[in-house]
């Protein structure tokens, strides 16, 4: 293993310019590693590209893509994951095109969004690989794809058939750092998803700060990654860091994952000062699905940091996860509660690596009121939150959403945030953009900092200099006055019953007399069936909970198969699609086109 000390990070305003530089600096260092799983019992496939290789083949491509299209023009990947999707998306960028990073057609749980992608961004070439050309092809026919401003249809080009040689008289642009490098779509947990502007200097500037918070910026590091690079924080940690600090990036594809968790962490024992991370249901799937038997071979003491981002960070989460793998030498400050979003690039807040987790046990009731107050020692209802840490090189503050005042400490209100990494705004969506991008506090004109913020839509407060995120503005439950989090109580329901399928749940408000009403569509787990299932004792056990803990009266309970609750393109439960889905009769016995149990 390459150990070497890599050289100092220059200072450059692209992707492309780091790349010729570690081409040039360090040729024969590995740069991009994909580990490929062909079957259920492969300990992996390892297929590697140093600088100087992926130089070539970004040249070669980007060549290609110069034919096909001009400056600003789009180009969509839909490779799966692996080194063409890193070499696809550098050469866009290298060509002066605007990536859109997305994923072949026919990804389990996400089959209409490549569509919905296209249609709103247009691209003039499709990047894919020989492997799934044919899919791909019909997929784009199918859709009747069109090109920029509606003209001919996207061309498609196979990534691994541009011979090296296409890029032997291309001559690289210099894209300025202000202009777009790719459209980041967001998740669409709330909304239908929208893409966000990320120009050339706002990658550069998350990914140093990224590396920064991490403890990556100085010291030797390998990122170790499973996430998806088309989502925010795979494509930043696994692709834009390691290009900006030279380093060595592992990858895996997340269905390898899925099927064997222990592949992840066995890469992490491999590859010492790794950096990884991870949305927060796949350290509690690790902690209970990895036997002790494969725990025999693991060695986790040269982690450097996991990151826990993409979904509220429970800190019962990494106490599994850590009394699990203490036995493997894993640190318990290792861990690293983040706060991100698309339209901030991805990074916002971390805690850093080496520090002890921050955790915040608040009053359930005063929570409920919009403040954060400590609860009384012997409160067994009290809310546990994780501290996010403090800002990676930005601004950070907490916002009255409705008067768009800055709130004090312990208050709760919209995070707002400012900084070099947040977008320009949407793509072809003007007015929103302003709203969400050019937010300005109430206050006098004067005020040095009073415009120019990103309204995030998140709520949560500052605690002891820690951000705590509480859940999404969109998604707060207001029952009789009360504010309710879904996925506090989504907690308590998964914890009600034995046969409520982790992390696989959504709460939600619906209508309802004078005031909003609250329903639950939950998986049951993948060991029972649902004929086997007490379904009235398990109404019974989710009702009281719920009652008990946080005063509520469920209006609904319906228990659905496994793979049912729609999710988000990063694996977030999508609320808002399965209370549209329920409200249309698509759960239980409203209409009967989903088996399931209306409780």
């Amino acid at each position: 293993m390459d150990s070497r000390r890599p050289p100092l990070t220059p200072a450059y305003a692209t992707l492309p310019e780091y790349l010729r530089h570690w081409a040039d600096v360090t040729p024969d260092r590995r740069a991009f590693t994909f580990v490929d799983h062909p079957d259920p019992d492969s300990r992996g496939v390892h297929r590697t590209l140093t600088w100087r290789r992926l130089d070539v083949r970004v040249r070669a491509l980007a060549a290609r893509l110069a034919e096909e299209a001009g400056p600003g023009d789009r180009v969509a990947l839909l490779c799966p994951q692996g080194t063409e999707y890193v070499t696809g998306f550098l050469a866009a960028l290298a060509a002066g095109l605007v990536a859109v990073p997305l994923y072949p057609p026919g990804l389990p749980g996400h089959a209409d969004r490549p569509a919905r992608v296209l249609a709103d961004a247009r691209p003039a070439v499709v990047l894919t690989t020989s492997h799934v050309l044919d899919e791909v092809r019909e997929f784009c026919v199918q859709e009747g794809s069109e090109g920029p401003g509606g003209g001919a249809p996207a061309r498609i080009v196979a990534v691994d058939q541009v011979p090296d040689e296409a890029g032997e008289r291309w001559r690289p642009l210099a894209p300025k750092e202000s202009a777009t490098a790719y459209l980041q779509y967001t998740s669409g947990s709330t909304r239908v998803p929208a893409g966000v502007e990320i120009t050339h200097a706002n990658v550069v500037a998350n990914a140093r700060q990224a590396l920064a918070a991490y403890g990556a910026d100085t010291r030797p590091v390998t990122c170790v990654g499973w996430l998806p690079l088309y989502h925010d924080m795979g494509l930043v940690l696994s692709v834009a860091a390691p290009v900006v600090r030279g380093v060595l990036s592992v990858l895996m594809d997340p269905a390898a994952f899925l099927h064997q968790p222990v592949r992840w962490l066995r890469l992490l024992t491999a590859h010492p000062h790794a950096v990884s991370a991870a949305p927060n249901f796949a350290y509690d799937y690790c902690a209970s699905a990895v036997t002790e038997e494969q725990k025999a071979d693991l060695r986790l003491n040269g982690v450097t940091a996991l990151i826990n981002g993409s979904e509220p960070v429970r800190p019962g989460t990494a106490d599994r996860f850590h009394a699990a793998f203490a036995g493997q030498g894993l640190a318990p400050d290792t861990h690293c509660p983040s706060y991100g979003l698309a339209e901030a690039t991805v990074f916002v807040s971390a805690a850093r690596p080496g520090e002890p987790l921050r955790r915040f046990a608040l009053d359930r009731d005063a929570l409920a009121a919009g403040k954060a107050l400590p609860a009384p020692p012997d409160d067994s209802e009290a809310v546990l939150l994780a501290g996010c840490g403090t800002p990676a090189g930005q601004r950070l503050r907490i916002a009255d959403p409705t008067t768009r005042t800055a709130l004090s400490e312990g208050e709760i209100g919209e995070i707002w945030v400012q900084g070099p990494n947040v977008g320009r705004g949407y793509w072809a969506q003007d007015e929103l953009g302003r709203r969400v991008f050019g937010a300005e506090f109430a206050g006098a004109p004067d005020m040095p900092d009073r415009g120019g913020w990103l309204r995030t839509g998140d709520l949560g407060t500052v605690l002891e200099g820690q951000l705590v995120v509480t859940g999404r503005l969109k998604d707060l439950l207001v029952v009789d006055g009360r504010n309710h989090y879904p996925q506090d109580i989504e907690v308590t329901v998964q914890e009600a019953h034995p046969a409520v399928r982790r992390d696989r749940l959504a709460a939600f408000a619906v209508p309802g007399g004078e005031s909003e009403r609250v329903a639950v569509v939950a998986e049951h787990a993948r060991t029972a069936r649902l004929e086997d299932i007490d379904v009235p004792a398990l109404a019974r056990a989710v009702r009281a909970a719920v009652s008990a803990r946080h005063g509520l009266r469920l209006a609904d309970v319906v228990l659905v198969p496994p793979g049912t609750v729609p999710r988000t393109s990063s694996g977030k439960v999508a609320r808002a699609l399965t209370r549209a889905r329920y409200l249309e009769g698509a759960y239980g016995s409203r209409c009967g086109a989903v088996e399931g149990a209306s409780l």
